[in-house]
């Protein structure tokens, strides 16, 4: 502070006496004072306490800009610029303009009020005098073939930043004028780029960029009195045919930023590129970008391509267009109540330079940035899309000629075509047509598979898109592609021949088969037309193939909504005629029958089909599957896949026996229940051995609960064996209760190429028990049974009583030499929760009613023959309770 209280007295006494002064002593007075100026700013930070700012910002703007005249005045051009790398050098005699040049530079940066006084000294005609000279008179190369201007950055910096902060204000920009430079730079810009100062090009651009946002109405009159847009299109025409694109592209920039900033002020510019055929200008030039490397065209390419854009919406007067809006539209569109934003496309000359290289380039870059100009245009106003289409019929010609774009853009395209029905929320059905015509002559496999995923997505959207396409004949032609397709695979089924459909060509048929699937999809006109075409037979063909299984069972399910008896039969039929090892597609199918079976009416077709047989035949083939250790071929297969296919049999068991008395009575009557406890008996984790089991003495017994607790969420893991066994007999707990079939106990799987992906990062995992798997959002509890379903809750409502059966079944065979001691404790804790579930009276004349009694005797007759039998008391409990409700003399017996 004290230092600027003495700066300010000492400037207060330089402007007593400068009156007094003759010119030259004021002057020195006056540079003797700046190094102290400037020291002090440098110590302070540049926080200046200096209550004459305006005046001292006057008295060196004035100062520079005499100076600069002065070396200016009357010198050959050269000379000229010699003189004023004299002047403005950091060091030696001539380092007063340098002084005078940094005060200027810091006292430009401060406020309002000193910008004004700055400009008011002429310092913004004189500076366009020197960056003229700087730009259009390189120095003569050094014997190290350099320019010698290019060793003072720091100097070029100051000069480029006080012309940016004064030529930003109107106030500049009017007494810029003063010098009658503008033209001429701007125009030398265009006729010497190739010649000019290669170290002032990028910092001239940049001061002419910011003049042009700054336009008045006087600058606009004075670059429209001397034809400056004129000239400078002239000459660019010139440029275009010999200088690089990339040089082209920045010096057209330059010209174009006049004519678009100038508009909102006067549209004189406009006219006259306009009438000098400068649009023809900007199309020659861009199509000279083709096969640029990326990024060696920018900023300028996507300058250019940008103020076009914004070019498009200059115009005097709004388009007066009218188009027959083709039905059917989308329930929420309404044309008439579309409201204008004010953005809307004026004039159609610029979108015509867009259109024209969208149709006569194949370059990638430039493709995707017209598209993009395109969506940018939608996006400014939703009547853009109408104007445009209505006039010029953009989209409709570049469906035409998409398949000869790169793949990128031919991607592009067709995100901006489903854009139109997702965002506009209209049905383009011209466009639409055009679309569908190059899926059928598939020219490019890619682009047809682009284009059909484009109208996959919109047929998602909305139901009326599955009328659409079928009225439009494509779900008929799709179907025709689709009956080619599977006569193909059907005949190479069976040989070692390599699969015929690969890369591209096979995703096709998948996305052939996810649109039929969507059209069907609850369209039971759709289904009724593919049944009717006779494609069921085909369609199932598809099933083999896991990349089609998906898709497939989605148009098969759509199929049940009208024939549920032709639904499983080709279901039951393909698990039933499956290999033994085609376990995924054995996967899919249950899924697929489990969804269906959600609907009560599916289940006598469920029955009639042999669903049952069919399922339990499926728990027959996996005999010795969950054997301790895997042996044969189910080593190879994971212990998730074995317990999964296990559990979605019996969730499919399940689904059918849900609140259906006829399919319950059906099960029970035929043995099917014991056929199940056979099934499930023979998987390898319970015990087949002849021999009697030894019993042991138990000093602490632990409950069904907590070896659930024990087998899932315990530090003391049980053997595989009994995991296996407990996994089973809790899928049967759930069936007893009703609640298999609505339970989710693993993860969906994923993908193969994401499989192998996660076996590479993860190896151990697949020798690891898998855990109960809840559906997503849900937290693990600490417990597995809390997870299952406390077993040993009260009140519990025996929907399925043949299910005990089975679980009473398996009680002997929950034993495993070695293992004595522990295959006993399992037994008695099964004996307290089958006994837990009979409390009730109801439970209890239910399970006498499906024969329990019988199967208890039957079934544990070692436990009954012997008092010791460490069973004998617990069953013994469950027996007399089942007797006090069997009132027939001959069921006692």
């Amino acid at each position: 502070t004290l230092l600027w209280e003495t700066l300010g007295k000492q400037f207060v006494e330089y402007e007593q006496v400068a009156p007094f002064l003759i010119p030259e002593e004021q002057q020195r007075r006056l540079l003797e004072f700046l190094p102290l100026f400037l020291k002090a700013w440098e110590q302070s930070a540049g926080v200046i306490v200096f209550p004459n700012l305006q005046l001292l910002a006057g008295k060196v703007s004035n100062l520079l800009t005499k100076e600069i005249k002065r070396n200016l005045n009357g010198k050959p051009a050269e000379e000229a610029r010699l003189a004023l790398e004299q002047l403005l050098k950091q060091k030696g005699e001539a380092g007063d303009g340098h002084l005078l040049l940094k005060a200027v530079y810091l006292l430009s940066q401060t406020d309002l009020r000193t910008m004004w006084n700055i400009i008011g000294s002429g310092l913004p005609a004189a500076l366009l005098q020197c960056l003229y000279l700087f730009f259009t008179v390189p120095l003569k190369k050094t014997s190290d073939d350099r320019e010698t201007s290019e060793d003072d950055a720091q100097t070029q910096e100051m000069l480029v930043k006080i012309m940016l902060n004064m030529y930003k204000e109107e106030q500049g920009i009017e007494e810029l004028l003063a010098a009658d430079k503008l033209q001429s730079l701007i125009i030398a810009t265009s006729s010497l780029w190739d010649q000019c100062s290669h170290s002032w090009k990028v910092p001239t651009g940049c001061v002419l960029r910011t003049i042009s946002k700054a336009q008045t109405k006087n600058s606009i009159v004075y670059l429209q009195a001397v034809d400056c847009i004129k000239i400078a299109v002239q000459n660019l025409f010139t440029l275009a045919d010999t200088l690089p694109p990339r040089d082209v592209c920045e010096a057209a920039s330059i010209v174009l930023c006049f004519v678009k900033d100038s508009y909102p002020v006067s549209s004189a510019l406009l006219t006259e590129f306009e009438n000098n055929d400068g649009y023809q200008l900007l199309l020659k030039i861009l199509l000279r970008c083709e096969g640029l490397q990326p990024n060696e065209g920018d900023p300028y390419l996507d300058e250019i391509l940008d103020m076009l854009t914004c070019l498009t919406t200059c115009g005097k007067t709004e388009l007066k267009v009218s188009g027959n809006i083709v039905h059917p539209q989308l329930p929420h569109f309404d044309f008439e109540r579309t409201q204008s934003s004010g953005m809307t496309v004026k004039n159609l000359q610029p979108f015509q330079v867009l259109q024209s290289i969208f149709q006569r380039s194949n370059d990638q870059h430039l493709c995707g940035r017209i598209l993009s100009a395109i969506g940018t245009i939608w996006a400014w106003d939703r009547m853009n899309f109408f104007l445009l289409e209505w006039t010029l019929q953009p989209i409709n010609q570049f469906t035409d000629i998409i398949h000869f774009k790169p793949h990128p853009v031919q991607v592009q395209f067709f995100r901006l075509v489903e854009s139109i029905v997702l965002d506009l929320s209209y049905v383009p059905h011209e466009i639409l047509k055009k679309v569908q015509y190059l899926i059928k002559e598939n020219i490019v496999p890619f682009c047809t598979l682009t284009a059909l995923q484009c109208l996959l997505s919109m047929t998602q959207k909305d139901l009326l898109f599955s009328d659409i396409f079928r009225d439009s004949g494509l779900l008929g032609l799709l179907l025709a592609l689709l009956r080619k397709e599977a006569k193909i695979l059907r005949k190479s089924a069976g040989t070692h021949l390599p699969n015929p459909k690969e890369g591209t060509e096979k995703e096709l048929n998948v996305v052939m088969l996810e649109m039929v699937a969507a059209l069907t999809a609850r369209s039971v006109r759709n289904t009724v037309v593919l049944k009717d075409y006779g494609m069921v037979p085909y369609i199932k063909i598809f099933l083999d193939d896991e990349c089609y299984r998906s898709a497939t069972l989605s148009i098969l399910e759509q199929l049940s909504v009208i024939n549920y008896e032709e639904y499983m039969s080709i279901i039951i039929g393909a698990l039933c005629s499956s290999t033994q090892w085609e376990l995924h597609l054995k996967l899919d199918l249950l899924k697929s029958l489990l969804r269906i079976l959600e609907s009560p009416k599916s289940h006598s077709a469920f029955r009639t089909c042999s669903g049952f047989n069919g399922l339990l035949s499926l728990l027959s083939d996996m005999e010795g599957a969950l054997q301790d250790p895997p042996s044969g071929q189910w080593a190879a297969v994971g212990q998730n896949c074995k317990l999964e296919l296990v559990c979605c049999a019996l969730q499919g068991i399940t689904a059918a026996l849900h609140l259906d008395p006829v399919n319950s009575t059906f099960f029970q009557r035929n043995g099917l229940f014991e056929k199940m406890a056979e099934d499930l008996g023979s998987l390898g984790c319970f015990w087949t051995e002849g021999e009697k089991q030894i019993p042991v003495s138990l000093e602490k017994t632990r409950t069904f609960a907590e070896f659930l607790d024990a087998a899932f969420c315990s530090s003391q893991p049980l053997p595989e064996w009994l995991k296996n066994c407990i996994w089973i007999l809790n899928f049967l707990d759930h069936m007893v209760k009703g609640t298999l079939h609505r339970e989710s106990y693993f993860k969906e799987r994923k993908p193969e190429m994401e499989e192998a992906r996660d076996d590479e990062e993860a190896p151990q995992a697949q020798e690891e028990h898998p855990v109960p798997f809840k559906r997503p959002g849900n937290k693990l509890p600490a417990s597995a049974y809390m997870l299952w379903g406390n077993p040993e809750e009260k009140d519990c409502t025996i929907v399925h009583p043949g299910a005990v059966c089975v679980m009473v079944r398996l009680l002997p065979r929950l034993y495993k030499e070695g293992y004595a001691q522990l295959s006993q404790e399992i037994q008695c804790a099964l004996v307290d929760h089958i006994q837990s579930l009979v409390k009730s009276e109801k439970s209890r004349q239910v399970m006498c009613e499906c024969g329990l009694l019988s199967t208890v005797i039957t079934s544990c007759q070692d436990a009954f023959c012997s008092d010791s039998h460490p069973l004998h008391l617990p069953l013994t409990r469950v027996f007399e309770k089942l007797a006090s409700q069997a009132v027939e003399p001959h069921v006692l017996r």
